[in-house]
């Protein structure tokens, strides 16, 4: 190999640290047609760039994903822990009126009982 067709560590380095500093585009469009009609398009767009340099350029979509953002999947994971607790609250109060419901029945059929003994008598 030739020195001019090798990089070098330093070299490669210098290289993506300018990319990741300044940004690049890379931008495509395919289109496969037969006869005229458009059976396939895709659009490419690519940038390549450092954090900072993209938030410089107004793009920050990861601070939304919740699969990238910690603080996101936080709040998620809250709002999660609160539906549940609100289920298992409204879980709770069912069962505890069932319970009652059931009790002041059984209370009901005990009451008939005992009238239908005083009418018997």
């Amino acid at each position: 190999m030739s020195q001019g067709t090798s990089f070098a560590p330093s070299n490669l380095a210098d290289i993506l640290e300018r990319v990741l500093d300044k940004g690049i585009v890379i931008a495509g469009d395919i289109s496969v047609a037969v006869g005229g009609v458009d059976l396939l398009s895709i659009r490419i767009r690519l940038i390549v760039a450092s954090v900072e340099r993209a938030q410089q350029m107004g793009i920050d979509w990861w601070r939304a994903d919740p699969t990238l953002s910690s603080q996101k999947a936080l709040e998620n994971s809250a709002v999660h822990v609160e539906q549940q607790r609100q289920i298992l609250e409204f879980e709770n109060t069912k069962l505890h009126l069932e319970l009652e419901n059931a009790k002041l029945k059984a209370e009901l059929e005990e009451l008939r009982g005992e009238k239908v003994k005083r009418s018997k008598s």
